[in-house]
């Protein structure tokens, strides 16, 4: 038995590594390599924390895989998710890793550029401002606007303390009084555009009263 199995040893050898070459021919065969843009998404951030910039948004994905599996994924296939759940006020360093990326099965990554994100973050704080309602147009002839009142007339707003510090009132869109005769009243929404600050409520109602103008004796 031992002789029969060193007989010809050499030759079998040489089978198994010919079989083995074969075999990564074989698996080789119709490989491609593809590269990607993949925007970041960012998972568990503390709680009274706010991301205030950060140093990329896409991370360039290298992946490698059967062509024909590559020319199919979808950008949902796809992300780089960061665990912000350790993240301080003020600048965090986060490196990318292969388990923070969700990719197809039988696809692999090669390359992650850049492998670590810069991620500034700030304690959120609350305000309280003053609504200002915004009038537009002329009532009818003989009228005026006597007043204009808001409910609620504050409102609490929340974001980054460098925002919160350049805002002390806030605005609502324009309400139209052109040929009004007498008073009304008429859901407004606030004017948050350009700000990255947040408001608990949406809506306001302000209460426009028209009278008629006083006559000179």
């Amino acid at each position: 038995m031992k002789k029969a199995i060193i007989d010809n040893i050499g030759l079998k050898i040489t089978a198994v590594i010919l079989s083995l070459i074969l075999w990564v021919f074989v698996t080789s065969r119709g490989q491609s390599e593809v590269s990607l843009d993949v925007p970041i998404e960012f998972r568990n951030i503390p709680p009274g924390l706010e991301i205030v910039s950060q140093s990329a948004k896409v991370i360039g994905l290298n992946m490698r895989g059967q062509e024909r599996l590559l020319k199919n994924i979808r950008p949902t296939d796809l992300a780089v998710s960061l665990d912000l759940s350790n993240a301080k006020p003020g600048e965090n360093t986060f490196y990318i890793h292969r388990d923070d990326v969700r990719l197809p099965s039988h696809v692999t990554v090669s390359n992650i550029n850049p492998s670590s994100v810069k991620v500034v973050t700030e304690e959120t704080m609350r305000k309280t401002v003053k609504i200002v309602p915004i009038v537009i147009g002329e009532p009818e002839k003989e009228f005026i606007v006597k007043s204009v009142t808001v409910t609620p007339p504050t409102i609490e707003v929340e974001g980054v303390k460098r925002e919160l510090s350049r805002i002390h009132t806030v605005k609502t869109e324009a309400i139209d009084v052109t040929g009004m005769t007498e008073t009304f009243s008429q859901d407004l929404r606030l004017d948050m555009s350009g700000r990255s600050v947040r408001a608990k409520t949406a809506v306001v109602t302000a209460q426009v009263v028209i009278g008629a103008k006083s006559r000179k004796r």
